[in-house]
């Protein structure tokens, strides 16, 4: 495995949710969950909280986790993992959201993976199949076309692939998503740290700003992104909805590792 360091970003002033990496899930806060699902993979030789915020920094510390303070104005998690990889003496970084709590271990070492042959891609990141057709047609929601053999060939918004109608059938609404055709992306990356400092450098290309979308720059760039499916449950908690949700999961999952 290639020497891996895991940066985790934690801003305090997420727009929907403020605070929301210190909110209480279980008994921990939302990133101490993060940092531990880190801890218990096998190839991270360390774990990074990148954060704004001095309360941030001191739960991280408290619980015995590096901290490291960042600049208050980034525009995404990438920039502020590439701030602190800039520091870091790492073969590979893999940018762990603070608001994905329930991935494995197992996804973070498979992205190390994933990056550990020298001529591989440039990065790496997770997909789950897309199951619910709300979601195909809900544009907070990331879809990711690949190769069968896991490289990214496209990431939108819009409903991707599209799913050609039958014969005589009305073109909307579409037929939603074929399981195993369809995959949600799930925005957690693994970067060689070389990689990650280039195009944090390169500022935004035409199809990112078009889509909202980070990851666009590296396709327009010509650069090999690598989709494996996770191996975890991702779920990202964006709104205090969403935490009440989490809750129930983390209790079904408690109930069900005590049976």
């Amino acid at each position: 495995m290639p020497d891996t360091v895991v940066v985790i970003p934690a801003r305090w002033g997420s727009s929907r949710f403020p605070g929301k990496v210190l909110a209480t899930l279980g008994s921990r806060p939302l990133l101490l969950h993060v940092c531990e699902l880190a801890r218990r993979a096998t190839s991270v030789r360390e774990i990074v909280v990148a954060t704004d915020d001095g309360r941030v920094a001191e739960a991280a510390a408290g619980a015995g986790f590096r901290a490291e303070m960042t600049r208050p104005d980034h525009a995404s998690g990438t920039d502020r993992v590439a701030e602190v990889a800039a520091r870091l003496d790492a073969e590979v970084v893999i940018g762990l959201q603070a608001d994905e709590p329930f991935l494995a271990p197992a996804d973070v070492d498979a992205l190390a993976g994933a990056l550990a042959a020298p001529e591989g891609p440039a990065l790496a990141t997770l997909a789950v199949p897309l199951l619910d057709p709300r979601d195909f047609a809900n544009p907070n929601v990331v879809k990711v076309v690949a190769t069968p053999g896991g490289r990214a060939l496209y990431f939108s918004r819009s409903p991707i692939p599209y799913p050609r109608p039958a014969e005589g059938a009305l073109p909307f609404p579409p037929a939603g998503p074929a399981p195993g055709v369809t995959w949600r992306h799930v925005g957690v990356y693994a970067w060689r740290r070389e990689a990650l400092l280039r195009f944090a450098s390169m500022g935004p290309s035409a199809l990112e700003r078009t889509e909202g979308l980070e990851q666009l720059r590296a396709l327009e760039a010509g650069w090999t992104i690598a989709v494996l499916r996770a191996l975890g449950e991702p779920f990202g908690v964006d709104t205090p909805e969403d935490l009440s949700r989490a809750e129930q999961r983390l209790a079904r999952r408690s109930g069900d590792s005590s049976r």
